[in-house]
């Protein structure tokens, strides 16, 4: 019953900062590309919440990366507030909520290939399992910016406030790198956590 209750006010948080998002957002086509990976996840966590049922861990950590594709789906990632609060308070050239996007792109799939990977017996606990999530982080995160080439190809002009790259011409490499900080940091801080969840199950 707890964790009925637990889900469903995690996905009750994440549907409606979905619906609030959508109301008005800076624009309807960037939004739609921004949020495609949380309208994909919330039917297959759904779907699977009684076959694969996941940590409480896990879960909050996709909730809170589904409210940061949301948010920056609404302003788009360039327009942020917050990133424009952090820039100042940074003393940043850039509005770096692109950052923490992918940041939790590295973060999220790194803990999520760990969860799979010991609970299907993949792969023994061990430093090989930590290179192993980082690798599918990464294999994400590189499939995420061919996306972006693919939409910046097909759009032109118009994959602008998509791409979010502000005029770095290293956005591509800095975005691969904060999502394998993110993927590292999540194998390094939250492993021993996420094995006391699996204990539990």
């Amino acid at each position: 019953m707890r964790r009925t209750v637990f889900e469903s006010t995690l996905a009750t948080v994440v549907i409606l900062a979905l619906i609030v998002s959508g109301w008005a957002p800076y624009d309807r086509a960037t939004w739609l590309m921004e949020v495609a990976p949380v309208l994909i996840a919330l039917p297959l966590l759904f779907a699977t919440r009684r076959t694969f049922p996941l940590t409480r861990l896990l879960l909050v950590f996709i909730a809170v990366h589904a409210l940061v594709l949301i948010l920056g789906g609404a302003y788009t990632y360039a327009r942020v507030p917050l990133g424009f609060q952090l820039q100042d308070w940074l003393q940043l050239e850039r509005n770096p909520y692109d950052r923490i996007g992918h940041f939790m792109q590295g973060f999220v799939p790194a803990l999520m290939a760990r969860e799979i990977l010991l609970r299907g017996a993949f792969v023994r606990p061990g430093k090989m399992l930590g290179f192993l999530c980082i690798c599918v982080a990464m294999t994400i995160s590189a499939t995420y910016e061919l996306i972006e080439w693919g939409a910046a190809l097909a759009l032109g002009q118009g994959a602008d406030e998509f791409l979010g790259t502000q005029g770095d011409t290293w956005d591509t490499q800095s975005d691969m790198l904060m999502a394998l900080i993110g993927a590292s940091g999540a194998m390094a801080f939250f492993s021993g956590w996420h094995d006391r969840q699996l204990d539990e199950r």
